[in-house]
C-alpha cells in the first residue's frame, strides 16, 4: 500500500465498499435463488389449474336431476280442503268424519260425495286407503 495517509484512506474505504457491495450482491443473489424456487412453484400450480379447467371442459355435462312430479290434485276446493283436514288431524279418517271437520251435514249425499272425492284421490296416488272405507295420506 502506499505511504500517503489520505491515499490509504481511500483505499480503505473502496475496500469497505467492495466488502458492503459483495455481501450485498450475495444477499441478493440469495433472494433471487427464493424468487426463483417461489416462481417454479407458482407456475406450476397453475399449469394444475389450467390442466384441471381444460379436464373439466371436456367432460360431458350431467344430465339434470328432475324430481318426480307429485301427482295432479283436482282443481276443485273441496279436494284441497279434503287434504288440508287429513295434514291437520294427522291420521286415518273415515267419509262421514271428513263430513264433520267440513262441518257438513251428515247426509247420505254428503258422505258419498265425500267418499267420491275420496277414492278419486286414492286413484291419483295422493291418498292411500289401508282398509276399505278408511282413508290417509301416504306414510300417515
Amino acid at each position: 500500500m502506499s505511504d500517503n495517509p489520505q491515499v490509504k484512506a481511500i483505499l480503505e474505504h473502496i475496500e469497505n465498499r467492495e466488502r458492503e457491495l459483495t455481501d450485498q450482491a450475495g444477499q441478493f443473489r440469495d433472494r433471487i435463488e427464493e424468487l426463483t424456487r417461489q416462481l417454479g412453484e407458482t407456475d406450476a400450480e397453475s399449469e394444475n389449474l389450467r390442466i384441471t379447467r381444460k379436464t373439466l371442459l371436456t367432460l360431458p355435462l350431467p344430465s339434470p336431476a328432475t324430481e318426480p312430479e307429485g301427482p295432479d290434485i283436482p282443481d276443485h276446493p273441496a279436494y284441497r280442503q279434503i287434504l288440508t283436514v287429513l295434514a291437520d288431524r294427522g291420521r286415518p279418517m273415515r267419509a262421514r268424519d271428513l263430513c264433520q271437520a267440513l262441518d257438513l251435514p251428515i247426509l247420505p249425499k254428503n258422505t258419498e260425495g265425500i267418499r267420491s272425492k275420496l277414492k278419486r284421490l286414492v286413484s291419483g296416488g295422493i291418498l292411500a286407503e289401508p282398509e276399505p272405507g278408511l282413508f290417509a295420506r301416504p306414510g300417515a
